[in-house]
C-alpha cells in the first residue's frame, strides 16, 4: 500500500480519482493500492517561545535562539493563549497512521519551497521512517496528473529545496520573533510587529508617502502650434521639445510663432520600429496587471488563481517564471486550437501567425514551475472575477505566441525663431500582438514633409502645466519594487556575510546597487518570492501599518511612526532581505550550506534586537509651539528621531540625524522658525571627517547643509594706495 498526500483536499479529491481510491474515510479516500490524504497548509510549525519554557516579551530573555528548533501542531488563538487546533491534531493522527502502515509515501504537495516545507515538517514532527518519492506537476489536469505518477522521482532529489525552506522558515521565526518582541519592549505600550519581508515593504511605502508629500510643484510651460494635415479637415500638432521654467521664454516663443505665422522643418526621421510580444505571464506580473486594470488586490488575484488552478482551468499560480521549456512548446499548437471554438476567443485566435513565436520559450529560465497558461479544460459557471484573472491568462497567451507589432515611425521637428518644436506619427505595417485586443493599431499619418518645407502656423498656444511628485504606490508599483528593488540611499549597512555565502560582506549606499552579481540576483530573486508577496501586503494592512485610499496605498499613523524608528536599521534595508532570498535560492541550488546561513541569522538577529531595545526614547513624543514652516497650520511633534507635522494631509518629517550627528531640539527649533541654524559642528563626511555647517530649508523643505565662509574665503581688504 502507498499513501499519497496531497496540500489540500480539494487536490487530494482529483488525484484519488485518477488513481481509484473512491471510498471516502475519515481524512482520506482508500483503495487498491493506494491511500490519498491531505494537509490543511501547514499542519505542523515552529513553536512559539513559551515552547522552550521562555516566556515573551521580557527584555531579559532576549534575543530568544532555540539550539534546535520544535515542531508543534498548528495553533489557533483563543482568550488564554494559544492552543492546538483540534481539527489539525485529529488529521496528523490520520496521517501518522497511514504513513506508518504504508510501504511508501508519495508527496504530492504544491511542487514548490512551501509545499516541500509543509510535508518534511509533518514528517519530522511524526518521526516517520517510511521512503518517500516525489509528484512533481505544474497542472491538475487528469493528464497532468497521470503523467506525473508516471515519472515519479526520488524524495531526495528535493533536499535542498527542503533545506532552503527551512532555512527560510527559522530565519523568519527569528529575525520577526525576536524584532517583535524587542520593538515593542522599547515602544513600552501597544504591540508592533516587524519581519524581515514585512519591514522593507512598509519602508518602500512610506519613503514614497513622504517623498510625495515633501513635493513641491513647479510650474511649466510649453508652446504648440497646428499646421493643415493630410486630409482636408485634418491638423497636426507640434509641440515644444522645450518646457520652460520661466514664463517670459515661453511667452517669447508664443509671440514668435504668431507673429511669423510659420515654421520650417529642419529634420524628417524615418525608421522601422519593432515591438516583440510581451512575456508570459508570472504570479507577479498578473497580480500587478490585475491590479492596474481592474482594481483587484494581490491577494484576491492569488485566491483566484488557486481557484481556477484547482479547477484544472489553469497551471501553478505560483510560479516565478515567465518563460516555458521546449517540451511544453510543443505542445502550444494544440492548446492553441482548443480555443478555436470558443466564441470569444476564435476571432482572435486567426490573428496569430502559422508558427508560434518563441520568445517567451527558454529551458534556462525555467525553475520549479515554468510560466502560467491555461489548459486543454474549458472552465464552466466562472464567477465574473475569475473570468476575468481566466481571460487575461488566455489573452497574455495569445500575445505572447502572436507576431511583432512593426510600425513605420516618423518624427519631424520643425524651428521658429530659435525654438524646436517636435511631431510624430506612425502607420501599423504589422499589427502582430497588438491586433489581439486591438490596441495601438490606428495609423497617425503625416504628410510627405521634407527638410525645409514651410510649415503653415494655423493656430498656436501656450500651456501652463505642474510638474507632478511620484505617485504613491498601489499595489501594482509596489510589487514591481517587490520583485525588483533598489537600495534606499539612507541606509548604509548590509548583512556582513562572505562572498561565498551569496552576501555582499562590504557596506554600500546609494540610489542605485553598485555590486553588479548582486544587482541581478535582487532582480532574480527581489524581496519575498512571488507566492508570498501578497500576504506580505495583507499583513501590512492587518497590522494597521497602511490602508487603501482609492488605489493608493497610504501608510497610516502607526506606520510613520513605526518607520521613523527602523529607517535608519537593518532590519529596513531593503538590500538585505534581497541578499537574503538570494542565499536562499543558493542553498535551493546546493550551493551554499543551510547552517553557514543559519549562523549568520543569529548573529544578525542579536545586534538588530540588541539595537532596537536600545529605542524606547524613540516612541515617546511632545507637542511644541513651533507652526510647521511648510503647511503654516499643523504644530511639529518631536520624536527621537523624527520631528513631524501633525497635519495628516501635510505630515512635514524632519529627520535629526545628518551626518552622523544628531541634531537637538534647539537646533531643530532654531530650523523650524528660522528656516537655518547656526553654524553647527561635529558632522561627518563619508570619509570620516569632521565639518562644521549650517542646516537650513531649501524651496521644498528639505534639508540641506549650506557651509560658512572659511578665512581663506573672505574678501580681503583694499589695499591702500
Amino acid at each position: 500500500m502507498k499513501t499519497i498526500i496531497a496540500e489540500k483536499p480539494s487536490v487530494a479529491r482529483e488525484i484519488a480519482r485518477i488513481v481509484k481510491a473512491g471510498k471516502r474515510e475519515i481524512g482520506y479516500y482508500a483503495g487498491a493500492e493506494y491511500n490519498v490524504t491531505w494537509a490543511f497548509g501547514h499542519l505542523v510549525q515552529p513553536a512559539l517561545p513559551d515552547g522552550y519554557g521562555i516566556k515573551g516579551f521580557h527584555r531579559d530573555n532576549l534575543p530568544i535562539i532555540p539550539p534546535v528548533f520544535q515542531l508543534v501542531p498548528r495553533q489557533v488563538k483563543t482568550d488564554k493563549g494559544y492552543k492546538p487546533d483540534s481539527d489539525v491534531a485529529a488529521q496528523i493522527k490520520v496521517i501518522a497512521r497511514l504513513f506508518r502502515e504504508s510501504e511508501r509515501i508519495i508527496v504530492a504537495t504544491d511542487a514548490g519551497r512551501e509545499g516541500e516545507l509543509i510535508f518534511r515538517y509533518l514528517y519530522e514532527y511524526i518521526g516517520c521512517a517510511t521512503p518517500f518519492d516525489r509528484l512533481w506537476i505544474s497542472s491538475l489536469t487528469d493528464k497532468a496528473i497521470r503523467e506525473g505518477l508516471e515519472r515519479i522521482e526520488s524524495g531526495a532529489k528535493y533536499d535542498n529545496l527542503y533545506y532552503a525552506a527551512k532555512a527560510r522558515s527559522e530565519a523568519d521565526w527569528l529575525v520577526g520573533i525576536n524584532a517583535t518582541q524587542a520593538i515593542t519592549i522599547a515602544a513600552g505600550r501597544g504591540t508592533y510587529s516587524l519581519g524581515r519581508v514585512q519591514t522593507p515593504t512598509l519602508a518602500m511605502v512610506c519613503e514614497r508617502y513622504l517623498e510625495n508629500k515633501r513635493f513641491t510643484p513647479k510650474t511649466i510651460w510649453q508652446a504648440h502650434f497646428a499646421t493643415p494635415g493630410t486630409e482636408a479637415d485634418a491638423v497636426v500638432k507640434f509641440s515644444s521639445i522645450e518646457k520652460w521654467k520661466e514664463k517670459a521664454p515661453a511667452e517669447a516663443a508664443y509671440r514668435s510663432l504668431k507673429a511669423q505665422g510659420a515654421a520650417t522643418v529642419t529634420n524628417v526621421e524615418r525608421k522601422e520600429t519593432v515591438q516583440e510580444p510581451p512575456l508570459l505571464y508570472d504570479l507577479t506580473t498578473l497580480q500587478k496587471e490585475a491590479n492596474t486594470k481592474h482594481g483587484f488586490s494581490a491577494d484576491k488575484t492569488l485566491s483566484i488563481a488557486q481557484k481556477l488552478y484547482e479547477a484544472k482551468a489553469i497551471t501553478y499560480p505560483r510560479t516565478g517564471s515567465r518563460y516555458i521549456p521546449e517540451d511544453v512548446f510543443a505542445q502550444i499548437p494544440a492548446l492553441l486550437l482548443t480555443l478555436k471554438n470558443n466564441p470569444a476567443w476564435s476571432r482572435r485566435l486567426a490573428l496569430l501567425g502559422e508558427t508560434p513565436m518563441r520568445r517567451s520559450v527558454d529551458d534556462g529560465k525555467v525553475t520549479d514551475h515554468h510560466a502560467l497558461l491555461p489548459t486543454d479544460v474549458r472552465p464552466k459557471l466562472l464567477s465574473a472575477d475569475e473570468q476575468t484573472v481566466y481571460d487575461m491568462i488566455v489573452g497574455r497567451m495569445l500575445e505572447a505566441f502572436s507576431e511583432p507589432c512593426i510600425k513605420d515611425v516618423t518624427t519631424v521637428t520643425a524651428t521658429c525663431d530659435g525654438v524646436v518644436y517636435t511631431t510624430k506619427g506612425a502607420i501599423v505595417r504589422q499589427a502582430g500582438w497588438r491586433g489581439i485586443y486591438g490596441e495601438d493599431t490606428e495609423d497617425t499619418v503625416l504628410p510627405e514633409w521634407t527638410e525645409g518645407t514651410t510649415l503653415a502656423v494655423g493656430g498656436c498656444s501656450l500651456t501652463e502645466g505642474k510638474t507632478k511628485p511620484k505617485p504613491l504606490h498601489t499595489e501594482a508599483s509596489l510589487l514591481a519594487a517587490m520583485e525588483n528593488p533598489r537600495q534606499r540611499g539612507q541606509i548604509q549597512t548590509c548583512l556582513d556575510m562572505p562572498s561565498a555565502a551569496g552576501f555582499g560582506g562590504t557596506q554600500t549606499c546609494g540610489k542605485e546597487i553598485e555590486n553588479e552579481e548582486l544587482r541581478q540576483s535582487l532582480k532574480a530573486c527581489g524581496i519575498g518570492t512571488p507566492a508570498t508577496r501578497a500576504a506580505i501586503i495583507e499583513t501590512l494592512f492587518s497590522r494597521e501599518y497602511m490602508v487603501r485610499q482609492k488605489k493608493s496605498l497610504v501608510p497610516t499613523e502607526k506606520g510613520l511612526a513605526l518607520y521613523s524608528v527602523v529607517r535608519q536599521m537593518r532590519i529596513a534595508d531593503v538590500e538585505m532581505t534581497g541578499e537574503w532570498e538570494a542565499a536562499l535560492a543558493k542553498i535551493e541550488r546546493g550551493e551554499l550550506r543551510a547552517e553557514a546561513f543559519r549562523g549568520q541569522i543569529e548573529r544578525y538577529t542579536a545586534e538588530i534586537t540588541s539595537e532596537l531595545l536600545t529605542s524606547e526614547k524613540l516612541f515617546t513624543h511632545k507637542g511644541s509651539d513651533c507652526i510647521c514652516p511648510k503647511c503654516k497650520t499643523g504644530r511639529m511633534q518631536f520624536f527621537g528621531k523624527v520631528v513631524r507635522c501633525d497635519n495628516a494631509a501635510c505630515g512635514l518629517p524632519v529627520f535629526r540625524i545628518k551626518a552622523g550627528k544628531t541634531l537637538s531640539d534647539a537646533e531643530i527649533t532654531e530650523l523650524l522658525t528660522k528656516g537655518r541654524t547656526g553654524v553647527i559642528r561635529g558632522f561627518n563626511s563619508k570619509q570620516g571627517k569632521a565639518f562644521p555647517a549650517i542646516v537650513a530649508f531649501d524651496a521644498d523643505f528639505n534639508t540641506v547643509f549650506e557651509f560658512p565662509e572659511t578665512k581663506n574665503e573672505q574678501r580681503k581688504p583694499k589695499r591702500k594706495k
